[in-house]
């Protein structure tokens, strides 16, 4: 069976509140290390009611000082609205603080819409047409030029330390939900996550073209890769009963229908999602081959991300899993994990550390 990792998007409930999704988001992840899960990585979305997380790095430090075993990341940080060295000083950072637990995964979208993606441009005063240029291979090579001290000698960032200096890098991956992205993670030789929850139709293919293609990157060290390595981020939703499980999964239904028409309202409670989804009719079947959520029973859901998992030849699934009410998210996980067979651990706080756990609220306020 596959490794199980999550992704995690600090979702907005109804009648809850941003900060109150981001505690959830600290909770989650100390449940889910104490589960057996073995990455926990945060979103970045900008401008959003919906999803709270705009800087996971920020999110990676509270959340590492609360756990002590589960591996660290983003998922991702979108690379084209920053500095590659500050990037890499960011989370050179992380990795000094949680040795061995911190993954950079970089995305190229803008996390927000257009509004927000100039907002947060790099270059606005450039002429017009500067702004179109895609430098992003670009700037992942700088960043891991600078996270493997890799740059030529005659090059002027060869003179520049990277701080704090660490025996590891950070391991960073590569995201995407498209063929671009493979070729990318391909050709760079770094393992690649696909977000199957955003967008199902070229999964396959987009796994398979990294799969062939993939060179092996000696440069980067101890972190080079000989052979591919993927990962596909799932969306899930686990319940005691099939029905239980539907009605939960409305919610998350009438987001991805919401997002479509750029509505980024809070996480609708599930019997008002179902009658504002019956007020749109049959909505149209889902595309690609296999679903982008897997709504179900534990032992039905985990047979189904089983079989993707073979088909695809992958060794590891990320799951997404977002619910209106926060118990019922953290009790799909725990059904999920015992399906699963993950190993229950229990957390060890590093005495190298001075960082210490804090008590964190667990329940996200629920609607009156």
């Amino acid at each position: 069976m596959p490794r199980l990792s999550v992704l995690d998007q600090s979702p907005v409930s109804t009648g809850s509140t941003p900060a109150q999704a981001l505690a959830n988001s600290v909770s989650l992840a100390q449940h889910v290390e104490k589960l057996g899960f073995h990455r926990f990585w945060m979103s970045e979305h900008h401008a959003m009611d919906t999803l709270a997380c705009t800087a996971p790095e920020i999110m990676l430090a509270r959340i590492g000082a609360a756990t002590s075993t589960i591996r660290l990341g983003s998922g991702g940080v979108m690379l084209p609205h920053y500095t590659a060295l500050k990037v890499a000083e960011t989370f050179q950072t992380l990795e000094a603080l949680y040795p061995g637990r911190i993954d950079l995964g970089i995305g190229r979208a803008p996390g927000g819409g257009p509004i927000e993606a100039t907002a947060l441009r790099r270059y606005r005063t450039a002429p017009a047409n500067a702004l179109q240029v895609d430098d992003f291979p670009d700037q992942l090579s700088e960043l891991l030029a600078f996270l493997h001290h890799d740059f030529p000698a005659s090059h002027p960032f060869s003179r520049i330390l990277l701080a704090p200096a660490t025996p590891h890098a950070p391991r960073v991956w590569l995201l995407g939900s498209s063929l671009w992205s493979a070729e990318a993670a391909a050709q760079f030789g770094l393992p690649y996550a696909f977000a199957h929850f955003f967008s199902g139709d070229s999964t396959r293919a987009a796994i398979s073209h990294y799969q062939r293609a993939f060179q092996p990157n000696n440069e980067l060290g101890v972190d080079s890769l000989q052979r591919s390595e993927a990962m596909a981020a799932v969306g899930v939703i686990c319940a005691d009963t099939d029905a239980e499980a539907q009605r939960l999964a409305q919610s998350v239904r009438l987001l991805q229908l919401r997002i479509r028409q750029n509505d980024r309202r809070p996480i609708a409670e599930p019997s008002e999602a179902g009658s504002e989804l019956a007020r749109f009719g049959a909505l149209p079947p889902e595309s690609g081959e296999f679903p982008r959520y897997f709504v179900g029973t534990p032992e039905a859901v985990r047979d189904a991300l089983t079989a993707m998992a073979d088909s695809l030849g992958i060794g590891e699934l990320v799951v997404n899993t977002i619910t209106y009410d926060h118990q019922a998210r953290l009790r799909s996980y725990a059904l999920l994990a015992e399906a699963f067979g993950l190993q229950s651990r229990t957390p060890q706080f590093a005495s190298t550390s001075n960082l210490s756990p804090q008590p964190i609220l667990a329940e996200a306020a629920s609607a009156a």
